[in-house]
């Protein structure tokens, strides 16, 4: 299914998502603030990936029990697939994360992450680990668990290996091992400063039934989680889906489950529970010294509420918060002040907003500002005061652990005045903009285990904590109430209505090289363009910084007197200055105003997240490599979305997508090669009707080459012309050696000859879902293994077809291409080149 209809599908969903900015006040709502207001208990669920939490538990935990819920995934996914587009890496774990705060936005929950990066399977915690840098990602979860202070820690995973991902075990050993270093002071003191040490009541292991993995006893601790919420008019099972259905990325639509259904758990430290999981764990107002009257006053403020007139609970409410204002416990003060301040806003009839009137603003360039508040009721409120709260550091970027840099008051007229009933009040105001809206984690560059994380602050933040918003201060029934709201764009689309973006705070300029990679066969120049774009009104230079063994011209580029909104090209000529094979790369940096700005611009846009703006660095990979290549025109079928074809233009190849009308009635013999893309055979179910066309262009000539596709799923029942199977076998080191079986197999000789050392400096894996039960007809030509398990010959088979050839390969190829590896690129130019002479075939 293609991108534009998944999005339509979803779009009566994900529209409510992204088009409002205060929270809901419907009576729902409000009924389970007032339950929620009444409970003082937390739980943090932990676990690796997107997609691992429970959401059906998550659901229950805050919507039933009402208990304060996160979950932590130590990380964004990034190592994922896409079945919506070709993001992969850290703009993968980019969407990923937006998928998951639409989850929690569902069940309840709150999300946090630690630095670790989603690097792709790992099989074992030895290995991940090591990569992603034991002790920082360790003081995360601490980090979080003291911020959070959960009374009960869940972990998803056991520490024996049964979740089968070595980072599913690493999450549960981090989560054991963070279990007791927050709560001592020796361990990662430097937090201290900021937050106290904690002790949890109990880690528990939230035992599975997943396929034929079956870790529930009858004997463990269990929770009925199939109940039916009436205010919710859904139970937990049906919440679950929704929630679990934002995984769109990964294809993780749920079906609504209803009926009484068991979460079980087994004790992994401290008390176990009995009857309860918060056994032993006070979790009603005489928790906090000075609480008891307040849980006496909610209850007859809930008493006497009237559905009605939410209105008359008001100045009930706002004694409360007098009271709760007075609490000596710091953590459940805030807490509870929060959820007040919503509480008497949603009774009040008190809606507030602020937003922007332009998508985008350049670095300390006047942002339009336009402030709401509408008081339906018109209660005893008053509008004391905006402030435009933004926090930078010297770098640019915005930060939640320095103070707040940038503070405008705006103006208010009739101050102390109240506001008139139903009646809304639009305030214009100006002011600059504070700092680049590059996600935290992406500031600066990072390892392949672990982000860059510049001020430890932001750790654990799904987004930038510092990001704009303007902070509404109320009088109201006499009491002084402090509000945020988040900056945000709004406009109105004429098919979807009124619609909120984040605002995009960016640099002057910004410059994207148009190809990711060049390469260079030879001492020939190349042209690499380079775009530019203007977001406010400069001039500067543009220049490229020196590389040894590659010649630049020109040196530098001025441009003058560009407006906001222009766009414009430049070029440098790039040349190796010698036969070397080597690889280097081009940064490119724009100097405006004399600061440097070394950053492209790029969106990712999908109808169920917010918009995604990052500026990545102005780079580009130069390869110069001994690289030869046969044929010209490439057929390719695209799957799940990779940048293949991409990589092949870049090469010089024609490459021209095949539509099924192509496929079924058109001339294939003029095609070199026909590929097929990632996973392609999991999600286009037409191939199963093409399929013999396929087989037929092979048979008769032809070169067809297949990606590697999951053994779950698959469109047909036999690929290739003769039987093999696909399994969940995989090579996940990278390194891995690689034994060459077939050494005269043309796919290792024609054009390029293929060594040892064309597999040198891969990415992430050797590759996934390799295959078994070949058919004699076929020859395997690789062999290679992850340490301490045995020799797998099912990364790469060829066989002959009729006059044609025929070739499966589960080598990451769509990983290893668009990083600019140059073996890489030389054995896929072998498997698309088919040799003229048959006796080389």
């Amino acid at each position: 299914m293609n991108r534009i209809k998944l999005t339509t599908l979803f779009l009566s969903v994900v529209s409510f998502a992204i088009a409002q900015t205060a929270p809901p006040s419907d009576m729902a709502t409000i009924g389970q603030n007032f339950k929620k207001l009444d409970v003082l208990g937390s739980v943090l669920y932990v676990a690796a990936h997107p997609d691992d939490e429970n959401t059906r538990l998550l659901a229950y935990l805050a919507q039933e029990k009402h208990y304060r819920t996160g979950y932590l995934s130590l990380t964004r996914g990034d190592g994922g697939q896409n079945l919506l587009g070709n993001e992969q890496g850290e703009l993968l774990g980019l969407i990923r994360t937006q998928e998951l705060l639409a989850a929690r936005r569902v069940d309840g929950a709150e999300q946090f992450f630690t630095r670790a990066n989603d690097f792709g399977f790992s099989k074992g915690p030895g290995e991940t680990l090591k990569i992603w840098d034991r002790e920082k990602v360790l003081g995360d979860v601490v980090w979080v668990i003291r911020k959070f202070r959960p009374d009960v820690i869940i972990c998803r995973f056991p520490t024996t290996g049964e979740g089968g991902h070595g980072h599913h075990t690493s999450s549960a050993i981090l989560a054991q091992e963070a279990f007791t270093a927050a709560a001592d002071p020796s361990r990662f003191p430097e937090q201290l400063k900021y937050v106290q040490t904690w002790q949890a009541k109990r880690l528990l292991w939230n035992t599975f039934n997943f396929g034929s993995t079956n870790t529930t006893s009858p004997d463990q601790f269990k929770i009925n989680v199939g109940v039916y919420n009436p205010l919710l008019g859904k139970g937990y099972g049906e919440l679950a889906a929704e929630s679990r259905s934002n995984h769109k990325t990964q294809g993780f639509g749920s079906a609504r489950q209803r009926g009484e259904s068991y979460e079980y758990f087994k004790t992994i430290l401290g008390d176990a529970p009995k009857t309860d999981l918060m056994d032993g764990v006070n979790t009603s107002w005489s928790r906090v010294k000075g609480g008891g009257p307040i849980g006496v006053d909610i209850t007859t403020i809930r008493k006497n509420f009237d559905m009605d007139h939410p209105d008359k609970s008001v100045a009930a409410l706002v004694k409360l918060m007098d009271k709760t204002e007075k609490l000596p416990d710091e953590y459940w003060r805030k807490q509870k002040i929060k959820e007040l301040n919503n509480l008497v806003t949603a009774c009040g009839g008190l809606w507030f907003e602020a937003y922007t009137t332009e998508p985008t603003y350049a670095l300390d360039d006047q942002m339009n500002i336009r402030s709401q508040v509408v008081s339906r009721y018109g209660l005893n409120i008053s509008l004391n005061g905006m402030t435009v709260i933004q926090h930078r550091d010297n770098t640019g970027y915005t930060s939640d652990f320095l103070e707040p840099t940038a503070l405008y008051k705006l103006p208010v007229t009739d101050k102390d005045k109240t506001l008139p009933a139903n009646q809304l009040q639009t305030f214009n105001t100006e002011c600059v903009a504070g700092g680049i809206s590059q996600p935290y984690w992406l500031e600066s560059p990072h390892s392949v285990g672990t982000y860059t994380i510049n001020n430890e602050g932001n750790a654990g933040n799904p987004e930038n904590p510092g990001a704009p918003t303007v902070e509404f201060e109320f009088l109201i029934e006499g009491h002084l109430v402090t509000i945020d709201r988040k900056l945000m764009y709004k406009y109105v689309d004429p098919a979807k209505g009124e619609i909120y973006q984040p605002v995009e705070i960016t640099p002057p300029v910004t410059t994207n090289i148009v190809d990711k990679d060049y390469l260079f066969n030879s001492q020939q120049p190349q042209s690499i363009e380079i775009k530019l774009k203007s977001f406010t009104k400069a001039s500067g230079s543009i220049s490229v910084q020196p590389m040894p063994g590659w010649k630049i011209t020109p040196e530098k580029v001025a441009f003058t007197d560009k407006n906001k909104g222009d766009e414009w090209t430049s070029a440098f000529t790039v040349h190796p200055t010698d036969n070397e094979p080597k690889t280097a790369t081009m940064k490119v940096v724009i100097t405006v105003n004399g600061k440097d700005y070394p950053m492209g611009i790029q969106r990712i846009k999908y109808d169920h997240i917010p918009n995604i703006t990052l500026f990545p660095p102005a780079e580009t990979k130069l390869i110069d490599l001994n690289l030869r290549i046969a044929g010209k025109k490439i057929g390719y079928i695209p799957g799940a979305g990779d940048l293949v074809p991409d990589a092949l233009k870049q090469v010089g190849y024609d490459v021209h997508p095949l539509t099924e009308n192509e496929i079924q009635n058109g001339d294939l013999s003029n095609y070199d090669a026909i590929i097929t893309g990632v996973r392609a055979w999991n999600i286009n179910e037409r191939l199963a009707v093409e399929q013999p066309k396929l087989l037929e262009y092979v048979k008769h000539g032809g070169n067809l080459l297949l990606q590697y596709n999951n053994n779950n799923g698959l469109v047909a029942k036999q690929l290739g012309p003769y039987p093999f199977r696909v399994v969940n076998q995989r090579v996940t080191d990278e390194d891995a050696k690689i034994t060459i079986l077939d050494k005269q197999n043309p796919v290792l000789n024609y054009p390029n000859k293929i060594t040892e050392d064309d597999f040198n400096g891969w990415i992430q894996e050797r590759g996934l879902y390799f295959v078994n039960d070949i058919a004699p007809e076929y020859k395997a030509v690789l062999q290679m293994n992850d340490p301490g398990e045995a020799p797998n010959n099912g990364a790469l088979i060829v066989g002959n077809y009729g006059e044609g050839r025929f070739i499966y390969t589960s080598l990451a190829f769509f990983r290893q291409l668009p990083a600019g590896v140059p073996g890489a690129y030389r054995l896929f130019i072998n498997l698309l080149s088919k040799p003229k002479n048959p006796l080389l075939n």
